[in-house]
């Protein structure tokens, strides 16, 4: 069995972070990307099946799937039974705490993975502190002062992808695996309206929350470029969180980390440039 770390989506906004940690303890990582570049760079894309040659040498994986689609377990199930072939052991899932095991998208496959992976992890992390900072709500924070949501007032235990990064190392790197889920927010929960507000405060202006209807917020997406399912199925998910599922804090990063994750206060301080004009 091999000793490398692959992790897949290795550049982006929550697999950066884990390639960070992992090198900083020493791990021998491998970068699984559409775009190779460096010398850690393994071409991988799920719909490719030459890609299972990135799980060559590897003992572990970080999953991320892929973000312009939504049927997850067809596209990514022939690359996971390659890694298995190849002797990669541990599976650690990046989710979302709105997908059930078996329920769409990355729920099947984490459904998946507890009937047939070795050893696994799924951690389902609530609403990213970063959508604000550099996901899609930071063009608009800048150019218009305002956060566009089809919420309404229900609130969310956004969590920093730092701490999500901590957790996934963890699972990762850990003697015993997890072989179970976990959902992750952080220490506390807010409305989109207490986001403005303490953006408001850190920046000096006044940042407002526009609320959306469903609808209103799926011509948005598809406007963006997005395709019709794909944004239909992000609106959804606002939907979903006006009805308060998202209303809540768990014990998942300390559980996992040993350290309590970070506040939102402190991400909007430390990423107060992000907004500035």
């Amino acid at each position: 069995m091999g000793k490398d770390i692959l992790v897949i989506g290795g550049k982006g906004k929550t697999g950066q972070r884990v390639v960070d940690r992992l090198t900083d303890s020493g791990a021998e990582v491998a970068v699984g990307t559409r775009t190779p570049t460096g010398a850690r760079d393994r071409f991988f894309d799920w719909a490719d099946a030459a890609s299972a040659a990135s799980f060559e040498g590897c003992s572990a994986v970080y999953l991320v799937a892929p973000t312009d689609r939504t049927d997850h377990l067809d596209v990514m199930r022939p690359n996971l039974e390659s890694a298995m072939e190849r002797g990669v052991r541990r599976f650690v899932l990046f989710s979302s705490s709105m997908l059930d095991r078996g329920g769409p998208m990355m729920g099947g496959v984490h459904a998946w993975l507890a009937d047939t992976a070795p050893e696994w992890a799924v951690l389902r992390p609530s609403w990213f502190m970063q959508n604000f900072s550099d996901g899609p709500h930071a063009h608009t924070v800048r150019e218009e002062n305002a956060i566009y949501s089809a919420t309404g007032t229900a609130r969310v235990g956004f969590i920093d992808a730092e701490d999500i990064a901590a957790a996934a190392v963890a699972c990762l790197t850990s003697t015993t695996p997890l072989n179970d889920d976990r959902i992750l927010t952080g220490p506390g929960v807010l409305s989109y309206e207490d986001t403005a507000r303490i953006m408001s405060d850190v920046t000096g202006r006044t940042i407002r929350h526009v609320a959306l209807s469903t609808k209103e917020l799926a011509d948005r997406f598809e406007a963006q470029g997005l395709p019709t399912d794909y944004a239909r199925m992000l609106a959804n998910m606002d939907k979903t969180i006006r009805t308060g599922a998202e209303d809540r804090t768990t014990a998942g990063v300390v559980q996992l980390t040993g350290t309590a994750p970070g506040s939102f206060r402190s991400f909007a301080a430390e990423s107060a440039g992000a907004w500035t004009v």
